[in-house]
C-alpha cells in the first residue's frame, strides 16, 4: 500500500482572498491526498510548526498579497531551521515571473498562477514527491 501524500495549504500574511486555495484544496483531496488547510492569515512561522507537527511532504502557500519574495523566503529559512529538507515548497497566486528564479534559489518549486489547471498540479505534486520518496531510500 503506497503512502499517501500529505499536504498543508496556507494563506501567509494579510491576504484574505483564499477561493483559489479552496478549490486547489479540493482538487488535491479529490486526487487521494491527505490535505490540511490552515486557513487566513499565518505568519510563516505558523505555517512551519504546523507542517512539523503534521509531518507533511509539502507545504503549498498561496499569496495574492504582494508579499511572495518576504513570505516564501522566511519559510524557507524555517525550513531549514527545523531540518525539513524533505519538505516540498511550492505555492501560487500572483507571482511575477521575473521573480521567480529567485523563489526557485529559495527552494520553492511549483509556482502556479491563476488559471493554472489543477490537473497540472496534482501531477507536479504526485512527480516530485515520488522523488523526495526515492532519495530517502
Amino acid at each position: 500500500m503506497e503512502q499517501r501524500i500529505r499536504i498543508l495549504m496556507a494563506k501567509a500574511g494579510l491576504d484574505g482572498h483564499d477561493r483559489g486555495v479552496k478549490v486547489v484544496a479540493r482538487a488535491l483531496r479529490d486526487a487521494g491526498m491527505e490535505v490540511i488547510y490552515t486557513g487566513l492569515h499565518n505568519t510563516p512561522d505558523q505555517v512551519v510548526r504546523s507542517a512539523l507537527q503534521e509531518d507533511v511532504d509539502v507545504i503549498g502557500l498561496s499569496i495574492l498579497s504582494g508579499a511572495h519574495m518576504t513570505i516564501f523566503a522566511k519559510v524557507a529559512e524555517l525550513l531549514k531551521k527545523y531540518e525539513m529538507n524533505d519538505v516540498l515548497l511550492m505555492g501560487g497566486g500572483i507571482i511575477p515571473d521575473e521573480d521567480k528564479p529567485a523563489l526557485e534559489q529559495l527552494g520553492v518549486y511549483g509556482l502556479f498562477g491563476p488559471g493554472a489547471s489543477t490537473q497540472d498540479i496534482i501531477e507536479f505534486i504526485r512527480n516530485e514527491v515520488q522523488k523526495r520518496r526515492k532519495l530517502e531510500v
